[in-house]
């Protein structure tokens, strides 16, 4: 399975060495740190528009880290075996993008986290094997799409409930992801293979 979801691993990595140069520059994750490391600002941001993919990158935390990680792991591996790796890096980078810069232009930062961008993934889950003529007649869907539903509304609702959660880059991620699922299937996807479907969900947290 690892080998049919390379995008996720390699994004997994990355966002791993990144955290690793975070903790050795400041194993507290100050406010100044993950600035000077490309932290989302509020709107217009001058001109530092390399902070919307970088603050994808960056997390604030151990929890924050583990918990993002281990849901990116979960969908990105589920949704880019059964869809493909371009189709996966497409709305895995357009839905943490538009995250990113809908949180500055609510005024919101500094922000750090890859939360907008699994916000998509668990969106364009739904809409991607209620289209797919392979996948949505499967007994499993059902299931699944269930599942995909109830965490979303689970996180939304978390992030209702306390004001620090950037709740706007979580929308916007969702809804970018839900937009990307109605995106036609050129190429049949490969057959699903004996998967344990278990979605994590996404903590609440201050971060996109």
């Amino acid at each position: 399975m690892i080998r049919r979801a390379p995008v996720t691993m390699m994004l997994l990595v990355v966002i791993a060495i990144v955290f690793a140069f975070e903790l050795m520059s400041d194993p507290t994750f100050g406010e100044e740190t993950l600035i000077r490391l490309g932290a989302i600002m509020p709107w217009p941001m001058h001109g530092e528009y390399w902070r919307l993919l970088a603050a994808m990158f960056l997390h604030a935390g151990w929890l924050h880290w583990a918990v993002n990680s281990w849901a990116l792991y979960q969908l990105g591996m589920l949704y880019e075996s059964l869809f493909g790796s371009p189709r996966f890096a497409l709305i895995y980078f357009a839905s943490g993008l538009c995250a990113s810069l809908a949180s500055s232009m609510a005024g919101h930062g500094p922000a750090v986290g890859a939360s907008g961008a699994i916000f998509g993934i668990l969106g364009a889950f739904i809409f991607s094997i209620r289209r797919s003529p392979q996948y949505r007649h499967q007994p499993w869907t059902r299931g699944l799409i269930g599942q995909l539903i109830f965490w979303i509304l689970v996180n939304i609702g978390i992030g209702l409930s306390f004001k620090f959660i950037d709740n706007v880059a979580h929308m916007a991620g969702l809804a970018v992801g839900l937009l990307l699922g109605f995106l036609p299937h050129r190429v049949p996807p490969p057959p699903p293979s004996n998967l344990v479907i278990d979605v994590a969900s996404v903590p609440p947290e201050n971060q996109p």
